[in-house]
């Protein structure tokens, strides 16, 4: 009695896992909220590495000069991004992101946080123009 329990509810199991199930697409919106945050995610990796080479990656010749110019010595840093909203106005993407950071110069330890926009545009996405707050201008002294 009880092993034809057992089969019995192991059967409605099976069938009540079973059937079609729905396929929800990714939205265009998300698709590009993804993708956004991905470039300004691999920025940030690439500034704490000091990669140049793949800031230019994944910046326009504007972006790129806004990030560079903007970079000030340090030994080591930790930035953290937290996204905050984004606008999508064709053909530019505005992922605004909160930011906080720590820079060490020697034995100096500054530590900062701030809004950015940071501005993306083309297919694939590439930042043009960081606003507002530039989490790349620290440490400040």
């Amino acid at each position: 009695m009880k092993k034809a329990a057992v089969i019995l509810a192991v059967f409605a199991l099976i069938a009540g896992c079973g059937g079609k199930k729905d396929v929800k697409t990714v939205s265009y919106e998300s698709r590009i909220y993804h993708e956004a945050f991905s470039v300004v995610e691999a920025l940030r990796v690439a500034y704490l590495k000091k990669d140049f080479s793949a800031i230019a990656e994944r910046a326009t010749k504007q972006g790129y000069s806004d990030i560079i110019n903007s970079i000030r010595h340090f030994d080591s840093a930790e930035l953290t991004f937290t996204p905050n909203w984004v606008s999508i106005e064709q053909p530019k993407v505005f992922l605004n992101t909160s930011w906080k950071g720590t820079w060490t110069v020697g034995t100096e330890t500054f530590r900062e946080r701030g809004t950015a926009v940071f501005i993306l545009e083309g297919n694939p996405l590439r930042l043009s123009r960081v606003t507002r707050g530039n989490p790349f201008k620290y440490p400040e002294r």
